[in-house]
């Protein structure tokens, strides 16, 4: 019989797989619980949509489930092994259905939503909301090998070297897209706000799914 979660918080990511390879299930579900939120996020910012989101992310904990053996700590994080196959399973999904469903249209959803998201002044508030609507519909505008990186190294604050091996291409080309993906971002953001605005709007958008 496995241990309890609690027991295995202080584990990290690939010492936790090892017992789940061993048959310790509460190991997986200690790692599901640690991850999934990240992986959940990662496929709405990539995808739009929460639906879309949430199938990709049970895919990806099957698929962890089913073939451990598919992650080399020596290629990279777990982390990063996560988001290159949530990047795969979300490209699949847009490549068969090429429409994005904006996050706001699905129904019934238990997550945060924008006007939920900050509490205090309803202007400052509105504002803010506005702020990060506008980047996230930017982003989602995006050539996908630009949104990717954007998404990794932006919103998700992981470094050149990591989404390199979440992405599979030389770390060169994450640090080429990322400064062009940044320049077409103000582009597409400049006529409609001040120029602070992707850095603001980025950052307060790493902190809502």
């Amino acid at each position: 019989m496995g241990k309890d979660p609690t027991d295995l918080s202080t584990l990290d990511d690939v010492a936790l797989l090892q017992l789940a390879r061993r048959g310790d299930d509460n190991a997986f579900l200690a790692l599901y619980r640690r991850r999934h939120g990240r992986v959940y996020r990662f496929s709405v910012q990539m995808s739009g949509s929460r639906s879309i989101a949430e199938d990709v992310t049970q895919e990806v904990f099957i698929a962890l489930m089913k073939e451990p053996d598919r992650y080399d700590p020596e290629r990279g994080s777990l982390e990063a092994y996560l988001y290159g196959v949530a990047r795969n399973h979300v490209l699949r999904r847009l490549g068969a259905d090429r429409r994005y469903v904006p996050i706001k249209d699905d129904e019934g959803d238990s997550g945060e939503s924008l006007d939920q998201a900050y509490q205090g002044d309803p202007h400052s508030d509105m504002a803010r909301a506005e702020t990060i609507e506008s980047v996230r519909r930017a982003i989602l505008s995006l050539p996908e090998h630009y949104r990717e990186v954007v998404v990794l190294c932006d919103l998700h604050e992981m470094s050149y070297m990591e989404a390199s091996a979440a992405l599979g291409c030389a770390v060169g080309t994450v640090r080429s897209r990322l400064h062009r993906a940044r320049k077409m971002l103000l582009e597409k953001l400049r006529p409609a706000a001040e120029p602070e605005v992707e850095s603001d709007g980025l950052r307060s958008a790493r902190c809502v799914v």
